[in-house]
């Protein structure tokens, strides 16, 4: 049983589809979004998933805590926890406050801590889980666009080498750091076809390539405390400025 966060929509429903089609059973987080989590829960269980979405602010310390309890009243166990639930707003080192700070802080460091502290102590004696955080390849590649998300991806990788120390061997702790892999932000559909061929392979990830990703990682059982960057290798190609600020790329 593998709790996927923020698995309403974008990546953590392809994660979630993904992780039905190979068999997994899946707690359904979402937020806001009750329509696009119902049409996630319905296209998992159409693929032989069991199933069962929950509501939860994980800003809200409170609400986050009671999700792990909550999952395992409702189904029964918890085996993993993927953290893709985030929230992405920008500001730069002139915009920068103490608001944009702990916005992005409690939405994408906090939640993963504390659920996979759930998650270790929901696991009795002898047996074993795994979380695998969602990050950005922008930590290997860094510009100062989107200060405080980069910030708080920065604490989240930190993060998970400490918590796979610490919650080891009960629990193992990874990372996958994607690309440029679908719009965001005031992105639009020609500015993220340009950006997405930004990158050494001329194409950054794909939805599924993530999803795949984070299915390897859960099954690994002799990974922990590292990140696998799935990026095309944009990771490789500096840039002063975040991808979507790049001018324009001419087609082959």
């Amino acid at each position: 049983m593998v709790l996927v966060t923020g698995a309403a929509k974008r990546l953590g429903r392809e994660i979630a589809l993904e992780l039905a089609r190979q068999g997994f059973d899946l707690a359904v987080h979402y937020r806001g979004s009750a329509d696009e989590a119902a049409q996630t829960l319905a296209d998992a269980r159409a693929l032989g998933a069991k199933a069962e979405s929950f509501r939860a602010d994980l800003a809200d310390e409170a609400a986050c805590r009671a999700l792990v309890p909550a999952v395992v009243a409702a189904l029964g166990r918890l085996d993993a926890v993927v953290n893709s639930a985030a929230v992405f707003e920008y500001d730069d080192a002139a915009t920068f406050s103490f608001r944009t700070m702990e916005l992005h802080w409690r939405s994408n460091t906090a939640p993963a801590i504390v659920l996979a502290q759930a998650l270790h102590q929901h696991l009795a004696e002898g047996q074993f889980g795994c979380v695998v955080n969602l990050l950005d390849q922008k930590l290997w590649n860094p510009n100062p666009d989107y200060l405080s998300y980069t910030l708080s991806k920065a604490a989240l990788e930190a993060a998970t080498t400490l918590l796979a120390q610490a919650l080891s061997p009960r629990v193992r702790v990874c990372g996958v750091a994607p690309g440029i892999t679908l719009p965001s932000g005031p992105m639009t559909s020609s500015e993220f076809e340009s950006a997405h061929r930004l990158s050494p392979l001329g194409q950054s990830s794909e939805p599924l390539d993530i999803a795949r990703a984070v299915h390897f990682l859960l099954e690994s059982k002799a990974i922990t405390g590292h990140t696998l960057l799935v990026d095309g290798g944009q990771h490789l190609q500096a840039r002063a400025r975040d991808v979507q600020f790049q001018p324009p790329q001419a087609k082959d």
